[in-house]
């Protein structure tokens, strides 16, 4: 049997270990959109009505609709995600179109199911992958947004919304001279003995920090054709160890991807 068991949440679901009352995490797909995912604008609000359907043994979970669908499947360290995007609009997603999954410790408003051990409420416990290894997602900026290097400057040269040519997540999410190199975000426990993470073989920034002392991990589903689809892999790890045992199962799972 499988070490993680899912369960419904209002936002999305519940990760939890089978053995561990203390290990338990949150994922609610998706809270925005970035450069014309799924609608027109720079930057859009995504939503959590989703309908998930769960297996009796709590492996599996499946989401779909109209524009997408997701099936998770458990693993020893955490889960599997299979993404699949369907651009029914009329126009082509252009290659930074990313959209953004919220991986969080709990709802601030329910404090019975809030994971203080994850909280990282002084915000050094959260890291992402720079140009040499693993950073501090804090940096001299509060909730800076790291954007894929590869992608930077697509970014940057992007048509603001903004008359002032700043972006209009600016104001909280200030772009960061910290590029990330990698679509990994890793948090460890306030006692360092667990840690969670999320992981995309496709992304464009790393983020958190925000209201729920989240972790945001945007999927880059750009380029897609109106009328294209495709498949996004990823993962959740949720499992006794440190940032550097995450490090090393990302680098493996991720490594023919």
């Amino acid at each position: 049997m499988n070490d993680i068991k899912l369960h419904e949440w209002e936002r999305g679901i519940r990760f939890e270990s089978r053995t561990n009352s203390e290990l338990f995490a949150f994922l609610w797909f998706y809270e925005w959109h970035l450069f014309d995912a799924v609608c027109k604008g720079e930057h859009t609000r995504g939503d959590h009505k989703w309908n998930w359907d769960f297996n009796t043994e709590g492996t599996q979970a499946r989401m779909d609709a109209d524009c997408m669908s997701m099936d998770v499947q458990t693993n020893t360290h955490g889960a599997d995600l299979a993404l699949t995007v369907h651009n029914k609009t009329d126009y082509d997603w252009p290659e930074i179109a990313a959209i953004i999954p919220c991986f969080n410790p709990g709802d601030p408003l329910t404090p019975e199911l809030r994971n203080a051990l994850f909280l990282d409420e002084g915000h050094v416990h959260t890291y992402f992958r720079g140009e040499n290894g693993l950073m501090p997602i804090k940096g001299a900026v509060p909730r800076e947004i790291h954007f894929n290097h590869q992608c930077k400057n697509n970014v940057m040269a992007w048509d603001k919304e903004n008359a002032d040519g700043s972006f209009v997540f600016d104001s909280k999410w200030p772009t960061s001279n910290r590029d990330a190199y990698a679509g990994v975000m890793i948090r460890e426990s306030s006692n360092r003995h667990y840690v969670m993470g999320i992981a995309w073989e496709s992304f464009l920034s790393a983020q958190g920090h925000n209201p729920w002392n989240c972790m945001h991990l945007s999927i880059k589903v750009g380029p897609l054709a109106q009328g294209a689809s495709k498949t996004i892999h990823g993962k959740v790890y949720l499992f006794a160890g440190d940032k550097d045992a995450c490090l090393s199962a990302f680098d493996e799972d991720f490594q023919a991807m």
